[in-house]
């Protein structure tokens, strides 16, 4: 299965969770996470499916030549070097940025919400076709360019992630990922927290209870 095949299978899982009928109910409440609601996360994790549908037009109109070429993409690792989400504070304005804009979604209401997010999956189910894996996808909220299929990932990496803390909010099971979404996302979660804290702090964190580190985390 291919990175994009595996992202449908990602963002499919994610479709479900937004619509079960639990999400509706709490949506005022608060989420597992600090100073989000329900809705808001709710709001979140749509907005991971509604950005590939802004990356998808711009494959789309670059094969046409209706738009210019961006700058040549990045390695998918320097994009979490250079994020500026990565160890912000809680309250400082990338985080609270991404908080008020998640709300924002989610002002919406849940059934134009999930409705969106539905329309969006099933014409990407189409689109993603007509795109290649290689070609460019400039991010305007970063301000550089990853690969298609490394943009992907990093979607997957968001659905993953945040379906979890949806699922958790409401009191809901989280279902397994396909294996083809999960390897990318383990992958990537590992390198992460090797850059982070080192590699014989993550063997140790995955071989040797006795010796492993307090935290592990990727990001």
């Amino acid at each position: 299965m291919n990175v994009k095949d595996a992202y449908l299978g990602a963002a499919g899982q994610a479709v479900a969770l937004l619509e079960a009928p639990e999400v509706a109910t709490a949506w005022e409440q608060p989420s597992a996470l600090p100073k989000m609601t329900v809705g808001g996360l709710a709001g979140h994790l749509a907005y991971q499916i509604l950005s590939v549908s802004a990356a998808l037009q711009v494959c789309v109109d670059s094969a046409l030549q209706e738009s210019p070429p961006h700058e040549a993409p990045i390695p998918l690792l320097d994009h979490y070097a250079r994020a500026a989400w990565i160890d912000a504070p809680l309250d400082g304005e990338v985080n609270a940025g991404i908080r008020a804009k998640s709300e924002g979604i989610a002002a919406q209401g849940t059934l134009l919400l999930t409705e969106l997010a539905r329309t969006a999956f099933a014409e990407q189910r189409t689109k993603l076709a007509e795109c290649s894996g290689d070609q460019a996808v400039f991010m305007p909220q970063t301000g550089w360019a990853l690969r298609l299929d490394d943009f992907l990932v990093t979607r997957m990496l968001e659905l993953t992630v945040h379906r979890d803390d949806l699922a958790v909010s409401v009191g809901l099971a989280v279902q397994d990922l396909p294996e083809a979404a999960f390897e990318p996302v383990l992958v990537l979660l590992t390198r992460l927290a090797a850059r982070r804290h080192g590699q014989a702090a993550l063997l140790r964190a995955l071989t040797r209870t006795e010796r492993a580190p307090a935290a592990i985390n990727a990001i």
